[in-house]
């Protein structure tokens, strides 16, 4: 569990010290980057062919009507594959809001262009149900697609290795059995990743090895730390899928402390409108006692049990059974978390959440509410025991962002809770950057790699001693205060700065001075480089701006302005930012 944050003072040397070490490491991460992606990066790809009639064909054949978010990401990964360049492309969206049809598609793609496609996905089970999706939706087209799992015999993993080294199979869909020496691709021109915060950095990595020139598109609802955070930082393309499919009911998440009435009140419920429960608990040791517990409370219901040390044979026969309705309860281990899709389960009872993390947890929810019906989620952790500070807050972030779609906002809110990872090594969250975290930790990384690229920052270094800030006696709400203080860092240019200082003035009145420093100071600092400008320092005697641009032409023509090499010197206080302004407003970009 992590320790509360401590706060610093803007003022004291602690924070100081805190950015400096921040940039020192930033610089390092940077230096590293480069060397890891540069081959990558300047490797020549192979530029698939434009989509012809056969493709136009097989868009036409599927069944179901695409979101406009859908048609976005399936156009972002085929301009990815026709650039001559390798495709590295991170793919975000909610359980069940079409990735697997992107991912088809780009699969079709490659054997268009004579190239194979390597599926890998984390669980046996996931295999076996992307194998009957991916063959289902391929029949009556050229492509001839492959299994390699643990439900397959030896003899038919041979079969399968044989023709995909011959380049008689065009996709293979495996688990990390994929990763073994003894599979040997004729020509690999597409790797897909699924369930992508499944596999540890080096699994992921491995495929790519000696493969620099290998499209790349991984695939998650829940991105783990590290890769929302290259994402980020630009290092790898994403694709967000936000929009639901039509008809699609929400899931009513709960989070509390385990109760046996209600496990009684959620089960019955379901069962008495003829649905069926997922009832996770990972502790294999403690399933015949739960299987038992279940019995004495549900004693007409059947109870399959489910976990990954059974045999391959029994464990797909549960599933099957559950799947076709002969079985009403499945109690199971985590192993559930990916790819299961059996529609009329609709209430999911999680023991233990306190040891899972938050990508698990939405994954775990992705099995229910997948049609029509409303669903429900209950994530319990022991009764009487203490829970951890990052535990509620993970709770607090389930049980929150509730709606569709809000796959996305966990990864941002997990890589907020946990970290980033390491950008070079196999950490995939964690950080220990200690005060200066993720904001100051990602601006000065945006901006050192810009200039590695020969990009200008886009933002500027601002020091105002002068008062900024939203007064109380102004906004009374602290939540509002605080929600109009995340808004004016993310201000990006003069036109949002007007509408939002519109919307203030509207709801609370005409500003004070404080306020009208902080919107000055907010701009100039998030969209400052922009204009050309370096730094500014304003205190009550005077404002100096460094840089170079239209903008310093402009402030040096205005009245008490002293314009002099690379820089300009004007009014202090309130008046100098005022002045800088309205300069930025009317003034030309230089980038």
């Amino acid at each position: 569990e992590g320790e509360d944050t401590r706060l610093d003072s803007l003022r004291g040397s602690r924070w100081r010290k805190s950015a400096e070490k921040t940039r020192e490491r930033v610089q390092q991460e940077v230096r590293g980057l480069l060397e890891l992606y540069a081959k990558r990066e300047l490797a020549r790809g192979f530029a698939f062919p434009p989509a012809d009639g056969l493709y136009r064909e097989f868009e036409e054949a599927f069944p179901h009507t695409e979101t406009g978010d859908q048609l976005a990401a399936i156009a972002e990964v085929c301009e990815d594959m026709e650039n001559p360049w390798p495709m590295d492309r991170l793919l975000v969206g909610d359980v069940g809001y079409g990735k697997t049809e992107v991912a088809i598609r780009a699969a079709f793609k490659a054997a268009q262009g004579g190239k194979q496609t390597a599926v890998l996905v984390p669980t046996t089970i996931l295999a076996q149900q992307h194998f009957v999706s991916f063959t289902a939706r391929l029949t009556g087209f050229p492509v001839n697609v492959g299994l390699l799992s643990r439900f397959s015999s030896k003899k038919e993993q041979r079969s399968t290795l044989e023709k995909t080294a011959l380049g008689g199979v065009d996709i293979l869909i495996g688990t990390s059995r994929m990763l073994q020496k003894d599979v040997v691709f004729k020509d690999l021109g597409l790797i897909i990743v699924d369930e992508e915060h499944r596999f540890g950095v080096l699994s992921k990595e491995k495929l790519k090895e000696a493969r620099e020139n290998v499209d790349v598109l991984m695939l998650s609802a829940t991105p783990i730390p590290r890769t929302l955070a290259l994402s980020l930082k630009g290092m790898r393309s994403i694709s967000l899928i936000n929009e639901p499919p039509r008809n699609r009911a929400r899931v009513i998440t709960a989070a509390g402390p385990w109760s046996a009435h209600l496990i009684k009140s959620a089960v019955s419920r379901e069962l008495g409108r003829g649905g069926q429960v997922f009832y996770v608990s990972n502790r294999v040791h403690r399933l015949d006692e739960k299987a038992s517990f279940l019995k004495k409370l549900f004693p007409y219901a059947g109870i399959g049990v489910a976990h990954g040390r059974m045999k391959e044979g029994d464990l797909e026969d549960t599933m099957l059974k559950f799947y076709n309705k002969n079985i009403d309860i499945l109690l199971c281990t985590t192993i559930i978390e990916s790819g299961l899709d059996v529609p009329s389960a609709n209430t999911l009872i999680v023991e233990d959440c306190q040891e899972l993390g938050l990508a698990q947890m939405y994954q775990l929810r992705g099995r229910v509410g997948r049609r029509e019906e409303t669903a429900f989620a209950f994530f319990l952790y022991p009764e009487g025991r203490p829970v951890g500070h990052e535990t509620l807050e993970r709770l607090d972030a389930i049980t929150t962002l509730g709606e569709r779609g809000a796959g996305y906002d966990l990864a941002l809110e997990d890589l907020r809770i946990r970290g980033s990872g390491d950008l070079i090594g196999a950490a995939q969250h964690g950080s220990g950057r200690g005060g200066a975290e993720s904001y100051l930790y990602y601006s000065i990384l945006e901006e050192e790699i810009g200039r590695l690229r020969g990009k200008l920052p886009s933002s500027a270094e601002v020091t105002a001693d002068v008062p900024c800030l939203i007064p109380s006696s102004y906004i009374p709400q602290e939540a509002i205060r605080i929600t109009l203080y995340r808004r004016l860092l993310r201000l990006e240019n003069p036109a949002e700065l007007r509408s939002l200082e519109r919307e203030v003035e509207d709801r609370f009145g005409p500003p004070p001075e404080s306020l009208k420093n902080l919107i000055s100071v907010s701009l100039l600092r998030s969209a400052g480089g922009k204009y050309g400008i370096v730094s500014v320092e304003c205190d009550r005697k005077k404002t100096a701006l460094r840089g170079e641009g239209p903008l310093f032409g402009e402030l040096g023509r205005k009245k008490f302005w002293t314009p002099s090499e690379g820089m300009v010197t004007g009014p202090g206080g309130s008046k100098g930012l005022e002045d800088v302004l309205h300069a930025l407003r009317h003034g030309k970009r230089v980038q």
